[in-house]
């Protein structure tokens, strides 16, 4: 099954250097690994660094140490579907990371006008999240944050009020504190909004956003240097997050993430309470409010503001 990679060409200035991502990243997940976890003995030799050697991987994936060790050191540009299938198996990938692994060795050609114009969101999703009676919104490349209905804005703040650059989930996950209070357990929405820029650098490594946003994150936050570190990927799904707003206290919220069927990076995002629950009357409670939640529960903790009148 062996080929011959090849080297890969310098990165472009303003870009990710995508050799060392794909070198880094088989690293962390073969370090994850332990010969007990794949059906391989260990015999108690003492390992110089944690998780697989280079040469029992290859052997799980059916490929020469010297072939592996080229791919690893980011050397792989002819190298083969068929080939990063079996070592995505061998290193036991998720979907998400598979994913990202072919991105990487094997990526496919963006023209760069795409990556650096302002994304779009059409009129038609702008009035399906007007008709949405729940907290959603449109993000985009970068985790940018491009549209949101009031609901959305009643939740997480009035994203209009914040300049166009930093309505970004990465930008507002470690460098405002606010949301360090929103989002219980902070350490999880922070380690999936970087799990998801991952993604997004897999597929667009030349992104020269990307790249300048990561670099300034990096500078102003050592929890992003750290977890940006991990090479953790994930594709935005379902789940639940824990909210604690300043008004109405704290919700259990399920969220679903629908990809746009049009040629874009862009994801719808909803929020919703189990009905009948208390987080759905905190959810109608701050329909009532609007925008004007946050700013109304962001004053003293001593003065508890009145919902307004009923018409």
């Amino acid at each position: 099954m062996d080929e011959h990679p090849e080297s890969a060409p310098e990165p472009a200035a303003g870009s990710l250097d995508r050799r060392a991502e794909l070198s880094e990243f088989l690293r962390t997940r073969r370090a994850r690994l332990r010969p007990e976890d794949v059906g391989l003995p260990d015999f108690g030799r003492h390992r110089r660094v944690p998780g697989l050697r280079r040469e029992e991987l290859a052997q799980l994936a059916g490929v020469s140490v010297a072939y592996y060790t080229r791919l690893e050191q980011g050397n792989g540009r002819n190298v083969s579907a068929e080939v990063l299938d079996s070592i995505a198996r061998a290193l036991r990938l998720s979907d998400a990371e598979h994913a990202h692994l072919t991105h990487l060795a094997k990526p496919k050609q963006h023209k760069k006008k795409q990556a650096a114009r302002t994304e779009q969101v059409r009129g038609a999703v702008r009035q399906l999240l007007d008709s949405i009676e729940v907290p959603a919104y449109v993000s985009g490349r970068r985790s940018d944050i491009l549209a949101w209905n009031r609901m959305a804005a009643a939740l997480f703040g009035d994203w209009a009020e914040l300049p166009a650059q930093e309505r970004n989930w990465a930008r507002l996950i470690f460098l405002r504190p606010e949301y360090r209070d929103l989002f219980h357990p902070w350490e999880q929405k922070a380690t999936d909004v970087v799990a998801y820029l991952r993604m997004d650098a897999g597929c667009h490594p030349d992104d020269p956003r990307l790249s300048a946003l990561v670099g300034e994150l990096s500078v102003r936050s050592e929890e992003f240097r750290r977890l940006w570190a991990t090479h953790d990927v994930k594709e935005k799904s379902y789940g639940v997050k824990h909210v604690h707003h300043p008004l109405v206290g704290d919700l259990a919220l399920h969220f679903e993430a629908f990809p746009l069927s049009d040629g874009t990076d862009q994801v719808l995002m909803t929020y919703h309470a189990e009905p009948g629950s208390p987080s759905a009357e905190a959810l109608r409670l701050l329909g009532s409010w609007g925008a004007d939640a946050t700013r109304a529960g962001s004053g003293s903790q001593d003065h508890k503001p009145v919902p307004p009148r009923q018409p």
